[in-house]
């Protein structure tokens, strides 16, 4: 009998049972060239099987022995807080766009309203810049704590105020585009245009340009079009890894481009997300969390860095902050005794260029 197990089947698809030899089994078990060849290449083949580093994802990393990022004064945490700064930069008819926002307010799940404005959704943005924002930097600058400010540049040309308070708290003001869009079938024309203008206006507003980059909603092709722009020193256009790492993009110079993970975990947005935050109290004791685990594996000799993500419109409601507070205050005792070096992405850049460069091969 010849023939493979496989083919010995009824016209229904069933098995075969009847009282076959030992040599029938193994004729019938051993597959023939055809199969053979279908093993070898099977329908669900694809180029990147078994790759861990393809179309720009690297799914090893540092692996088990990331290196020691000696953090300043030993610290075993690097922690940073980012301050997204979008209000006024979102969807809005008023804006020139053709839909209302959807995304990261009180009115959770809610849909874009085609060709009209949505005076619920324009009012809650505008609390995070009239009111969420100055509880924010109240807070942050009684504290003394270092902040990043993620900035999107038509939001920053609607309160001049706003900008000056940042400026004089000596924050980093990171650039988080020039609008606060989802990017993904936005064309490279525009998305460079984009880039350029929101670099101008920095350097008007502030007189000097963003050295980070932060898109947030951005496509495969965002992290080229930084790179051609040429004046970034990292961006954070990724949520891979719990340190920064090094890495560059094909046709657009040799030079090495510094990553600086983000999080949409330790982040403010869960209070806008089914199932996240529903009060400070569990905002506060998930940051705590998070905190205290990443300090005992620095204690077991790898350091970490991480990143606390706010919202002018969402942690900058008074039973909100009133949770982030008590975070501060945590964290204020963690510096006195070296555990952690609370810092702003730039400090991070500096840090790395300085002691982690890599080497020329």
């Amino acid at each position: 009998m010849t023939g493979s197990f496989f083919s010995k089947r009824s016209e229904r698809g069933t098995v075969l049972r009847p009282p076959f030899s030992i040599d029938t089994i193994i004729a019938m078990s051993t597959p023939n060239e055809n199969e053979a060849a279908a093993y070898q290449c099977p329908l669900s083949a694809h180029p990147n099987d078994g790759k861990s580093k393809y179309g720009g994802r690297d799914l090893v990393g540092y692996g088990s022995n990331p290196p020691n990022p000696k953090w300043p004064n030993k610290a075993k945490v690097a922690l940073n807080f980012v301050l997204n700064y979008e209000e006024g930069g979102e969807n809005c008819l008023l804006h020139g766009d053709t839909e209302s926002e959807k995304l990261l307010s009180e009115m959770v799940g809610v849909g874009a309203c085609k060709d009209e404005r949505h005076a619920n959704m324009e009012s809650l943005y505008d609390y995070g810049s009239r009111a969420g924002f100055w509880r924010l930097h109240r807070l942050l600058t009684s504290k003394e704590i270092p902040c990043t400010v993620f900035a999107v540049g038509m939001a920053l040309e609607r309160n001049p105020e706003a900008c000056q308070a940042m400026s004089s708290a000596g924050w980093e003001i990171a650039s988080h585009g020039y609008r606060w869009w989802d990017y993904q079938n936005v064309s490279e024309e525009v998305e460079r245009e984009h880039i350029k203008r929101t670099v101008k206006i920095h350097e008007e507003l502030f007189g000097k340009r963003p050295v980070g980059m932060y898109q947030g909603k951005p496509n495969v092709n965002t992290r080229k079009l930084v790179l051609e722009e040429g004046g970034f020193l990292y961006d954070s256009d990724a949520y891979d890894d719990d340190l920064p790492y090094w890495t560059s993009t094909a046709g657009v110079g040799a030079k090495p481009h510094l990553i600086i993970p983000y999080t949409l975990s330790e982040n403010d947005m869960k209070f806008a997300s089914p199932n996240g935050f529903s009060h400070g109290g569990e905002f506060f004791t998930y940051l705590k969390d998070s905190l205290d685990y990443l300090i005992e594996e620095g204690k077991e000799g790898m350091p970490k860095m991480m990143t606390v993500g706010l919202h002018c419109r969402l942690v900058g409601r008074p039973g909100r902050a009133a949770g982030l507070k008590r975070f501060l205050d945590y964290v204020k005792t963690l510096q006195a005794n070296g555990d952690v070096w609370v810092c702003t992405r730039e400090e991070i850049v500096n840090h790395w260029y300085e002691h982690h460069y890599p080497a020329e091969e």
